[in-house]
C-alpha cells in the first residue's frame, strides 16, 4: 500500500470514536506484523508509546522489542513522531 492508503488506515482506525490506547496499540501492531500495511518500525514504535501514554501495558513491552531492532535514529524519529502527533 502506499503512503496515502496508509494514512488513510489510520485515519479509519482511529475513526471518530476518541482516541485510546487500545487504538493505538491496534495500529502499532499493525506496524510491527506489516499486517495491512507495510511493516515499518519506526512507525510501529510511534503507536506503541502513544499507547503506553494512554496505559496499555502491552505496549511498553512491544515498545521495547521493536526498539531493539531499531537504530537510535530510528527511535528519535519515532519519538518525535509521537510528540508530534499529541501536539496535533
Amino acid at each position: 500500500m502506499g503512503r496515502y492508503d496508509a494514512a488513510s488506515m489510520e485515519t479509519a482506525a482511529l475513526g471518530e470514536a476518541s482516541t485510546n490506547g487500545d487504538m493505538f496499540f491496534q495500529l502499532g501492531m499493525m506496524y510491527s506484523t506489516g499486517a495491512s500495511v507495510d511493516a515499518d518500525y519506526v512507525s510501529a514504535h510511534k503507536w506503541f508509546n502513544l499507547a503506553a501514554l494512554n496505559g496499555n501495558s502491552d505496549a511498553i513491552r512491544l515498545r521495547r522489542e521493536i526498539a531493539g531492532l531499531m537504530s537510535e535514529s530510528e527511535i528519535a524519529t519515532a519519538q518525535r513522531a509521537a510528540r508530534a502527533w499529541l501536539g496535533r
